[in-house]
């Protein structure tokens, strides 16, 4: 089993808010509802991928293209505006972890990702990502991927 050090935050309009003001629009997003960053902004400036995890049985809102959730959404936090559809009904949470297998403990990967983003992860230590991955895959995407984090994390 290999486990990867990973910082998880749940969802919250700061949140949202942070990630636009601080990493502006997602590198990539996925039909699926993923959001993703990959930013040199780890321990030692590793890369870290910053995924934004969909909510179990996430739908796009309707007349929202793929890549335009993640901005509209976030674009109507930051003005103050209601957006086009809850944050909570979109994504469970955000994790930070090393992008490319790289090994890091924990307490570094912490300290550079609140620096990164300006707010302290819920929970933070070592998951197994392959055993998570798959009880979702399993799942046709039913499971939230933030509590199996979690949990993983605090038990």
């Amino acid at each position: 089993m290999h486990r990867t050090a990973t910082c998880v935050w749940r969802t919250s309009h700061g949140l949202l808010r942070a990630l636009d003001e601080r990493f502006g629009d997602p590198l990539d997003c996925y039909v699926n509802g993923s959001q993703t960053w990959l930013l040199d902004n780890g321990p030692g400036h590793m890369t870290l991928e910053w995924r934004l995890h969909p909510v179990p049985g996430y739908q796009r809102p309707p007349g929202v293209g793929t890549y335009d959730v993640f901005p509209r959404v976030a674009q109507a936090l930051v003005a103050g505006l209601v957006p086009p559809v809850r944050p909570e009904e979109l994504w469970d949470g955000l994790e930070a972890f090393p992008a490319y297998d790289d090994e890091v403990e924990p307490a570094p990967l912490r300290v550079a990702a609140v620096e990164a983003l300006g707010i302290e992860p819920d929970a933070c230590g070592m998951v197994d990502h392959d055993a998570i991955g798959d009880a979702w895959e399993r799942s046709e995407g039913r499971v939230s991927i933030v509590d199996a984090l979690v949990r993983d994390l605090t038990s």
